[in-house]
């Protein structure tokens, strides 16, 4: 499994950024699987479900189509691209991501995807769980400071920003995302010895796809 590159890494590490160049210097599709949670967090806002609630998350997995359109992020048809990305879907994401049910359901999903292969497939389970069969797989990573303020910026400079943000609150919010994350006991993120790390604190992103691209194994 060469040609499934998995990076992994805690929000702000750059994945994202870097996922997307990794794939079209390739060649290569591109899945951002926070995505997925993201548009089921959308959904569960938008019923006033509750993402406690097992039984509901499971019934509204049974009848949500998450498709990707180009750069858009469709839910039944509804273009979801821009609401996904506020603060409050990024920490009502990471509740719902915690859930069994939740996981289960896009772990096939995921696995779907990457099977066809020539892909890059990022989030924080990917080479632990989703793919830990593949022979590519990176996690990323950099200071809380780095990754509060690369989360800021992109905050500031989205209309999904809100006026009550400031850096200090945005670091807040990374640092007990990161918490949530690595402490779940569904898929928890972590770093495996068979994945190559990168801290991207003081490289541009395109110094840290360079880095990727030099250091995979030939298919």
């Amino acid at each position: 499994m060469k040609d499934i590159i998995t990076i992994d890494g805690p929000s702000g590490a750059g994945k994202s950024t870097v996922s997307r160049l990794v794939a079209q210097r390739l060649g290569y599709r591109y899945l951002d699987t926070g995505a997925l949670y993201r548009a089921v967090a959308w959904k569960v806002k938008e019923d006033r479900g509750n993402p406690e609630d097992e039984k509901y998350l499971a019934s509204l997995l049974e009848g949500i189509d998450v498709t990707f359109d180009g750069n858009k992020i469709m839910v039944n048809g509804i273009d979801v691209t821009s609401q996904i990305r506020s603060p409050e879907i990024g920490k009502l994401s990471s509740r719902v991501s915690a859930k069994p049910a939740v996981r289960e359901r896009l772990f096939t999903l995921q696995r779907e995807i990457g099977l066809k292969g020539k892909v890059v497939i990022e989030g924080r389970d990917i080479g632990t769980v989703i793919f830990p069969e593949a022979e590519n797989k990176f996690f990323l990573d950099a200071s809380l400071e780095e990754r509060g303020h690369r989360r800021y910026k992109e905050l500031k400079e989205s209309q999904s920003a809100g006026t009550e943000m400031t850096l200090e609150s945005t670091v807040r919010s990374i640092k007990q995302r990161d918490k949530r994350d690595s402490t779940r006991q569904t898929s928890p993120l972590k770093r495996t010895e068979d994945m190559i790390y990168i801290d991207t604190s003081n490289l541009t992103m395109e110094e840290v796809v360079a880095k990727i691209i030099g250091a995979l194994k030939s298919p």
